[in-house]
């Protein structure tokens, strides 16, 4: 196999201009699609379109379509002063001359009795608090968006702007909201990451090589790694959410890092065909095992980390082609000398060479031992550790939308949204029992802790009995149920805005939306299908975005631990198939295993989350810091084959392969703790995590493996090197 690679690459560097070519073609149209590629935050795309909640949900909205929604609070030292009213009037008639739904409790003040004032309509029920339209110190508009999100926003924050005035203070409420500036934070952290961690790899390449073309090099290498990899999004259909930050860095890292090995052996030989060859098997096996790693992120029902998985592996696959063919031809092409000058990352590693066999042979047991103990200690903390699902977590606490929604939920309540899908037998959703069960089933809900209110068919109901003067709770009697129905059925015809909750197509659906959180709306409806028996011929199911929501909860713990297992498997069989020692193959996962095991501890200490981020630390890690083991084992049994003892294949991998793990090491916590500047809460977490375990599995490489290798092998140091031995 080593003669044909070497005859390959030859032919390769013979034409080096050509490789070149063919890539400033492919480029530009790869910059041309990753222009195309789209982003999407919405809750609704957090969950894979396979999953049986997505599929529910999907065809509820079918059903009851709806435009994005958000809500306006007025907040005031006195909310129903003349001045706010008309504040409020002018924003409402605003945003309607520009063709937006909405509503507020002006707009049932012109339906109640001549002379009812707002105060006395607001205050005598709780119909208003409970549909956020109204609390302590706010009076609030609700808002339907139009299908272009931004254009919505905008045209909000002109109107808002044109209705200021001292002493109205405006809180803006909604999804919408939350996924705008989650976009906006996510752009951010791309724009401060990428600009970092290229500096960063110009200033360590430039001190380790000292030279302006090996720099030149490795860039324009990194550039069509990092195009390719994004190019390749528009077609397949990848959007960028929250995590796909991390596809391009992670390529970078790698990218990068391999260059570091190739170019760092081609300096030690002086052969480039010689060089490639030499490092093919453990950057093939490595980039290989990394990228089935991320692949195994497909088990994942959660979208981003599914889409981030695979568009992370599609885009190490295409590094490892362009790392063996564009980086040679720019080499032959910038004519890079080899050995121009020693490269300034020797760092003493000859004396280290000579040194560390013989120390981790004699502190084997106890550097094992401890490298163990950590592992347990690991793994038992991973246990139990705290979920992170809310949006909001994932913003900064101090942007303006989350102080506004946690303003809202001290002073109302949860600003989250389930809808509960109640399908009734043909023509039965106006039943007049139909609705008393309904009723019923809404009161009940609106009693359970984390729900604010709850709107529903009968909702309209209650508002004419209260503006009628009879109060908001409506007659429980067969006869006053029958005319219920009809008053509802003329609603509809009259108000089309009312539709939303019952499906007057059909008649066979009806929509109930819970304001907050309700985990026991199923125990709720068996209790109020025994008060009522019509519901027993109904079904009820509960979808919308609170039940993505937590979906996205109970699906990290999964992903993580199947994404691991998945992943540590991939990478034992890319050692199986490089190395022959089976105990070898085991120990030589030692330092990933380490490096995340302490990783989760370390979270669990310092209170650090599982959220969409940092649940991908165990596919990340495992996958990149593998890198360095192979290069360590390859290495090692390539003096091991020239017939070395144990401390003399050390000394040969430590001189070989040492200064490159380290540098590699280098650049995957310095690109990755790039993050640590995000906007984003859950990116800052992963940044300072990932970077932290790269560390650690450094550490554990001239440690705990060397000290392993020993005790594998039952070897001794050479006995001139050991007095007495």
């Amino acid at each position: 196999m080593a003669r044909h690679l070497d005859a390959f690459f030859r032919r390769l560097l013979a034409v080096p201009w050509v490789v070149v070519a063919l890539y400033a073609l492919l480029l530009p149209l790869a910059v041309l699609l990753a222009l195309r590629v789209e982003s999407d935050h919405g809750i609704d795309r957090l969950i894979v379109p396979s999953d049986p909640e997505f599929r529910a949900t999907r065809a509820f909205q079918r059903v009851f379509p709806e435009r994005p929604a958000v809500l306006l609070a007025a907040e005031a030292a006195d909310p129903f002063a003349p001045a706010v009213q008309e504040v409020l009037a002018r924003v409402q008639e605003r945003l309607r001359a520009s063709g937006m739904d909405t509503f507020s409790a002006l707009d049932l003040l012109r339906a109640a009795p001549p002379g009812t004032g707002l105060r006395a309509l607001v205050t005598g029920t709780d119909l208003f608090r409970r549909q956020g339209l109204a609390g302590p110190g706010f009076l609030a508009i609700a808002v339907t968006l139009p299908e272009d999100r931004d254009r919505g926003l905008a045209l909000l924050e002109d109107a808002l702007g044109a209705a200021s005035r001292p002493g109205v203070t405006w809180r803006r409420l909604g999804g919408p909201y939350v996924d705008a500036a989650l976009e906006r934070a996510t752009e951010r952290a791309s724009l401060r990451a990428f600009p970092l961690f290229g500096l960063f790899v110009i200033g360590l390449v430039l001190f380790l090589y000292r030279s302006a073309r090996t720099l030149a090099a490795i860039l324009l290498t990194l550039a069509a790694c990092v195009g390719l990899t994004v190019g390749v999004a528009a077609p397949v259909g990848w959007t960028f959410t929250i995590v796909s930050s991390l596809v391009p860095l992670t390529v970078l890292v790698t990218a990068t890092s391999t260059l570091v090995y190739v170019h760092s052996r081609y300096l030690d030989g002086g052969d480039l065909a010689g060089a490639l060859v030499n490092k093919f098997t453990p950057c093939t096996a490595s980039i290989f095992a990394a990228a089935v790693g991320f692949a195994a992120l497909a088990v994942s029902r959660i979208r981003p980390i599914r889409e981030m998985g695979l568009w992370t592996a599609t885009g190490l696959l295409l590094t490892w082609v362009v790392v063996f063919t564009l980086y040679p031809a720019l080499v032959r092409v910038l004519r890079i000398p080899p050995r121009v000058r020693r490269p300034a990352a020797a760092f003493g590693f000859d004396r280290l060479a000579d040194r560390l066999p013989a120390w981790s042979w004699r502190h084997r047991g106890a550097l094992v031992g401890i490298a163990l103990a950590l592992c347990a200690a690991g793994a038992v903390a991973l246990r139990g550790m705290r979920l992170q699902t809310d949006g909001l977590d994932y913003l900064d606490p101090g942007l303006p939308v989350v102080q506004d929604a946690r303003w809202f939920e001290r002073t109302v309540g949860l600003l989250d949204r389930t809808e509960v899908w109640v399908t009734t037998p043909a023509g039965a959703a106006l039943d007049p029992r139909v609705l008393r069960g309904l009723d019923l089933f809404g009161r009940a809900l609106e009693r359970e802790p984390g729900v604010a209110g709850v709107i529903g068919p009968t909702t309209a109901l209650r508002w004419m009995r209260y503006l009628g003067g009879g109060g908001d709770v409506l007659p429980d009697t067969p006869a006053a149920w029958a005319k219920a129905a009809g008053d509802l059925e003329a609603l509809l015809l009259e108000q089309p805005a009312l539709r939303g909750h019952v499906d007057v197509g059909s008649l066979s659906s009806a929509r109930l939306t819970i304001l907050g959180r309700s985990e026991g709306a199923p125990a709720v409806w068996a209790e109020a299908a025994q008060a009522e028996p019509a519901l027993a011929r109904c079904a009820m199911q509960r979808v919308g975005e609170g039940v993505l929501q937590a979906g996205i909860a109970a699906h990290l713990v999964p992903t993580l631990t199947e994404s691991f297992f998945l992943t540590a498997a991939v990478i034992f069989v890319a050692f199986l198939l490089v190395f022959r020692s089976g105990a070898a193959r085991v120990m030589a996962m030692l330092p990933s295993l380490v490096a995340l095991l302490v990783t989760f501890l370390l979270m669990r200490l310092v209170g650090i989350p599982l959220n969409i981020a940092t649940i991908l630390i165990a596919s990340t890690v495992l996958g990149a810091s593998e890198n360095d083991q192979i290069h360590f084992f390859y290495h090692f049994q390539e003096g091991r084959r020239a017939g070395g003892t144990t401390e003399q294949a050390l000394r040969h991998t430590l001189r070989v392969a040492g200064r490159a793990i380290v540098l590699a090491t280098v650049l995957n916590a310095g690109g990755f703790l790039a993050l640590a500047l995000s906007d984003l809460p859950p990116m800052r977490q992963f940044g300072m995590v990932s970077a932290t375990a790269f560390l650690l599995s450094m550490a554990a490489d001239f440690t705990a493996l060397p000290a392993a290798l020993w005790i594998v092998f039952r070897d001794r140091p050479d006995a001139r090197r050991i007095p007495g031995s």
